[in-house]
């Protein structure tokens, strides 16, 4: 059998692997990059925006594009191989400063999205665009600019290495139909950390994935495999991403479609078994025009199976262990001191109250939707029956800090001298701050905490 007809039954496997992982790389706009960061992970979330700047460079719109523009700005060309060096980093760096400034302004003027993303609407848009970028993935519509512009900035920069950074610059533009799908993501996700900083890096760090084939071909005179159909699979690859991005935002404003998500081990294997299936029915592999009805209803089913398994695996794993589930991983002494779930009050005046009029010590708990570190928190800690039978002599309060506009809700940050999320309180009886945490804790050290306040 030749390669040409091996390399295509190798993409289900592949592609598997990737939805294996399509939380992840999902999450990479928001929950990952932000677990990364408050994690003290930076380098995660950096290479994830490398990672998604190289998978751009495999769709159609870019791929053929690279030994073009090489040529364009003249690394072919160079003389020595210092001078081709030169050249393709220039071209990069113009990539670099196009996608650097654009996260950075997203970061600087992402004080918006803290209120529009807690209205169900705006997510609801937010979701349209990527369902609309999921479509031109599949093929539905093809994203891209005027003629007319094409030709022009096709024309921009020449021989030097001015021409080259120029060239770099207008690059991003004219990638614009491919690069869409993962930079909308990212700079979604800047906007709502507001973190200068961390857009700069993330914008580098995509830009220097997208650039790398560029830079190797121009420097190096690397051949590239030839372009084919492998980069529909890697269009189709990245419109299920698109998806299960946009059924996440959804979700957030409308809970129902989360629902039959389940916080066991037992769903989250099912529902990346449904991802599985969907693979091998051809929801990435296959192409629409690769045969008759059968094959775009192959497709259509496979493509749905991916969705929904990938996004129910998703959503279950933000869903805090409880009942049986606990029950089935617990220690002996876990399940000695198992206890019901915490009942949280969702109102700091009502919360202050109680532990006054009852003398209790008070837990409090700063979260927001977009918080990794908070879910983590709901997930891994509270859940934990040791720490749901000691704290249940507390009076626990949520505090939801998601929309970063609302006034009663600053006033209370501001009572509690909370600077950023997660941000948890312990009060004695005696209304005395005895601890606070500023990060993600595992149960034992919070069930440790909690034991020394009365």
């Amino acid at each position: 059998m030749d390669s040409t007809r091996r390399t295509p039954a190798l993409w289900p496997l592949l592609a598997a692997l990737a939805v294996l992982l399509v939380p992840s790389i999902a999450g990479a706009e928001q929950d990952a990059f932000t677990q990364a960061i408050e994690s003290d992970s930076p380098i995660l979330a950096g290479v994830m925006a490398f990672g998604g700047g190289l998978l751009t460079c495999l769709t159609p719109c870019v791929y053929p594009m690279i030994a073009i523009t090489v040529s364009v700005f003249g690394a072919r060309s160079a003389s020595t191989w210092r001078e081709r060096v030169m050249l393709s980093s220039a071209f990069v760096l113009g990539i670099v400063v196009l996608f650097t400034s654009m996260l950075v302004g997203a970061a600087l003027t992402g004080s918006i999205f803290g209120r529009a993303l807690s209205n169900p609407w705006v997510l609801a848009g937010i979701a349209v665009v990527f369902i609309a970028l999921a479509a031109s993935m599949f093929g539905a519509f093809e994203m891209t600019l005027p003629d007319s512009l094409m030709q022009r900035l096709s024309t921009v920069g020449g021989l030097g290495y001015g021409g080259a950074f120029l060239l770099g610059l207008v690059s991003g533009v004219v990638a614009a139909p491919c690069t869409g799908p993962v930079l909308t993501g990212i700079l979604i996700w800047i906007g709502r950390t507001q973190n200068v900083a961390l857009g700069a890096v993330v914008g580098a760090l995509f830009s220097l994935g997208l650039g790398l084939p560029f830079f190797l071909v121009g420097a190096f005179a690397v051949s590239l495999p030839k372009g084919g159909k492998w980069m529909l699979s890697v269009k189709s690859f990245f419109g299920v991403v698109m998806l299960i991005v946009a059924l996440h935002y959804l979700q957030v404003g409308f809970p129902v479609l989360a629902q039959p998500a389940q916080g066991t081990t037992t769903f989250l294997v099912a529902m990346l078994g449904l991802a599985v299936v969907g693979l091998a029915l051809g929801g990435v592999h296959l192409a629409w025009d690769d045969g008759g009805t059968g094959i775009k209803v192959r497709k259509a089913i496979g493509i749905v199976a991916i969705t929904l398994g990938g996004f129910w695996a998703w959503a279950s794993i933000d869903i805090p262990a409880t009942g049986e589930a606990m029950a089935a991983t617990a220690t002996p002494d876990a399940k000695a001191g198992a206890a019901a779930p915490l009942v949280w009050e969702h109102s700091e005046q009502t919360a202050t109250t109680r532990a006054k009029t009852e003398s209790k010590p008070m837990l409090i708990d700063f979260t927001a939707d977009w918080c990794a570190a908070c879910k983590e928190l709901s997930r891994e800690t509270f859940s934990d029956p040791r720490v749901m039978a000691e704290a249940s002599r507390f009076v626990t309060c949520k505090v939801d800090a998601t929309d970063d506009e609302d006034e009663q809700i600053n006033a209370v940050k501001e009572k509690y001298k909370v600077v950023g999320l997660p941000t948890v309180v312990l009060y004695d009886s005696k209304g005395q701050e005895r601890k606070r945490f500023n990060e993600f804790v595992d149960a034992e050290k919070f069930l440790a905490a909690i034991k020394e306040v009365d």
